[in-house]
Parts: structure tokens; sequence; C-alpha cells
């Protein structure tokens, strides 16, 4: 008698399956090395544009440890991750300033997170916007590479929080808004008050030096 050597309809499709499965596999775990490289490569690209931002806000002739002098939040104040830290600039052993990290959600795309510099008077050392997903061409313009905007915080201070001039103009205060965009830039004049209400009620902790942590690079 004859023996059929061809595989039986069941044996290809069981075959079939097999594949299906390790192409499945192999395929989720591309997708999760993918994203977790994605995920890492955006973090250092985060980590480098605050590094930068940081050196724009206080040189390193003022400290060029900044990196490395942190100090412990209220995060939830803030609207921040936790564990994130704000840093205190040291000039001849006394806090020249701080750089406190603020996230809006009142971008108009998204969430804007910024790092605001304050001198120990009070008043604005810079601003910066670390990461936005604002709409190119309009609300980008909070970005230093794409305008000068963020600077006109420099060297301002806010007469309290009921001080209207701390608004847009467009709300009766003295900051510009972008040609038909006021949403983004109110949501940066916004939080950028929220740093200075922070600094304002936490003022003796922020200027007192605290302890060395761990920085990123190390």
């Amino acid at each position: 008698m004859e023996i059929n050597k061809h595989p039986s309809t069941t044996q290809s499709i069981s075959k079939s399956a097999v594949g299906i499965g390790l192409f499945a596999v192999l395929s989720a775990a591309v997708i999760a090395i993918t994203q977790v490289t994605t995920v890492d490569r955006i973090e250092a690209n985060i980590r480098e544009a605050e590094s930068k931002a940081l050196y724009e806000i206080f040189p390193a002739s003022i400290d060029e440890q900044l990196y490395d002098h942190r100090v412990a939040l209220d995060v939830g104040q803030l609207n921040v991750d936790p564990g994130t830290t704000g840093y205190q600039a040291i000039q001849d052993n006394q806090v020249a300033g701080v750089i406190l990290p603020v996230t809006s959600s009142m971008g108009y795309s998204g969430d804007i997170d910024l790092i605001v510099g304050i001198h120990a008077d009070g008043t604005l050392a810079g601003v910066r916007v670390i990461s936005h997903k604002e709409t190119p061409g309009l609300g980008d313009k909070i970005d230093r590479s794409k305008s000068d905007w963020i600077d006109s915080f420099k060297g301002a201070r806010r007469n309290g929080r009921d001080d209207s001039n701390w608004a847009v103009k467009k709300d009766g205060g003295q900051f510009d808004q972008f040609t038909g965009a006021t949403i983004t830039p109110r949501a940066v004049v916004q939080a950028t008050g929220v740093a200075i209400d922070y600094f304002e009620s936490h003022r003796n902790l922020l200027l007192s030096p605290a302890n060395r942590e761990k920085s990123y690079a190390e």
C-alpha cells in the first residue's frame, strides 16, 4: 500500500499557526525594544535640552556645578512628575538663585514643560520651554529656537499674586501674545506665575544650600 507522504490539512494548519505565533512574538519583541529605545532617546534628549537651558539661565560663570546642585520639591504644586528636582545656583557659598520646573496643562495641544529661573531677590533670571506639542508656526514661538518671545521674562518681577500686569496684553497684562495664538503664551505666563508663587512660599528652604544630590551624569 502506498503511503501518503504529503502533510495532512491539519498538519499544514498547525505549522502555519506555529509560524504565525512565532512571527507575532518576534514582532511584539521588536516593537517593545523599539519603544524602550525611543523612550530612552526622548528622555536623553529632554535631559540634554534641560541641561543646556539651565546654563542659559544661570551661566557656568555663576555656578559650573549647577546641574549637581539639586533641591527637593513639592512636585504637586508645580504639576511635575514625582522625583523631579529644582536646582540651586551657588555663588560664594550662597544661593544666588534657583531654577524650578513647572508644567502647564493649559497648552493648546497638550502639556508645556518649563524651567523658571529666579534670582534670590525674586526677579526672573529667565524662562525656558523644555518640551511642548504646540502648533508649528503659531504656538511653537514659545521655543527660543523659533522666537525670542521667551526672553521677555528675563528681569521681570511680579508684584504679588494679584498683579494684573502679569498676563498677556489681550488680558490687560504686559506680555505679548502671538498673532492667531493666545492660548499658548497665556499658558506659559500662568505657569511662570505658579513657579514664582512656589518660590515665594518656600523662599527660606530654596535659598538654603541643599545637600548635593546625584546627577544624571554620574
